[in-house]
């Protein structure tokens, strides 16, 4: 080998040696966070959203972390990361403006309430999570719900080789694809995977969960949803891929039954992404778990939507529906005008 050639050999090996081990390193400290987080008797856990579809998550949390007992304390923040009532996040016109506003609402979550473990309850701000700059810098583990949900429907989809499966979501989810590409990794044909966005729909079910108008978009996205899928009798699941969208289980259920179809199972991923945070053999390390809740918004949640989204939060959590309806309004919450240039 000649020696300028074995130089670049060498140089070579030991860039590959150091990128390796850097990988090995963020993996470890990704590990050593979530060890660390378990350590301790007292935490904070952030859940956040672009509206109040995450607050059912938030709900479902509360409840399984006091039955479980693993820490003496829990103190629970709902951060509202919707930055305007006149549009959110969908209404948006470059993908780099989303990443820069959900980039300073994170900021600010971590800067205000120094949370020991944030989750995204939002499966439109998990697709942009990766690319803002808050994941780079921060120690906070943080979980997103994307993964969760795709690990649930390739999960049925395995037990069912020959059903499809319709992803339900927002307009950003839908154009990211990240749950369709991340299912073909798996090895899951593309034609197995359709997808449909709806947009305005978390509004309407913010405004009324049950309500005929809720009720009646979701029948027009069912519809356009079925007219992709060849056979009139498919083996079919239906993912409900917003957090937003399972307050309106029941009509999903009717509409499907409207268009005579019967799905093998409704797949909803707003629980599953909080299963780690209770491994068994952590459980019941104290007697009794005390859990503060609070929900802090930068825009006024209309009476309307809390009495609508409050209602459902009862059943689950009386505390979140409680914080829901005394949440924190804080207009300069964070920034988000200078990072927005185009019309929206």
């Amino acid at each position: 080998m000649k020696h300028g050639t074995k130089i670049i050999f060498i140089l070579v090996l030991v860039t590959e040696i150091f990128f390796s081990c850097a990988k090995k390193k963020t993996s470890l400290s990704e590990n050593e966070s979530l060890e660390n987080f378990f350590k301790k008797s007292e935490v904070t856990i952030a859940v956040t959203d672009s509206g109040l579809g995450g607050l059912s998550v938030m709900a479902d949390a509360v409840k399984r972390m006091r039955e479980s007992k693993i820490f003496s304390k829990v103190n629970f923040i709902f951060f509202n990361a919707l930055f305007s009532n006149e549009g959110g996040y969908n209404s948006l016109k470059s993908r780099t403006e989303k990443i820069h506003v959900f980039n300073s609402a994170l900021r600010s979550l971590k800067k205000n309430f120094h949370p020991d473990l944030i989750l995204i309850g939002c499966n439109t701000l998990s697709t942009l999570y990766n690319d803002t700059a808050f994941s780079t810098e921060t120690a906070i583990p943080v979980a997103g719900i994307v993964d969760p949900g795709v690990e649930l429907i390739a999960h049925h989809l395995k037990a069912s080789p020959d059903a499809r499966v319709i992803i339900f979501a927002t307009q950003t989810t839908v154009s990211e694809d990240t749950h369709r590409k991340n299912l073909m990794k798996k090895g899951f044909s593309s034609e197995r995977i359709i997808l449909q966005a709806c947009p305005e729909l978390v509004n309407y079910i913010e405004r009324g969960y049950e309500s005929e108008e809720t009720e009646m978009l979701i029948l027009a996205y069912v519809d356009e949803a079925l007219q992709k899928i060849p056979s009139a009798h498919p083996l079919l699941y239906v993912s409900l891929n917003c957090t937003h969208y399972g307050y309106s289980l029941k009509l999903w259920e009717e509409a499907f039954k409207t268009y005579g179809v019967e799905p093998l199972a409704f797949l909803n991923p707003n629980s599953k992404m909080t299963d780690f945070l209770f491994p068994s053999q952590k459980l019941n390390r104290f007697i009794s778990t005390e859990i503060s809740t609070l929900v802090v918004s930068m825009v006024e949640i209309s009476k309307d939507k809390i009495d609508s989204i409050g209602l459902w939060l009862k059943t689950t959590s009386p505390q979140t529906a409680d914080a829901l309806a005394h949440y924190d309004l804080r207009p300069a919450l964070f920034e988000w005008e200078k990072y927005v240039v185009s019309e929206r």
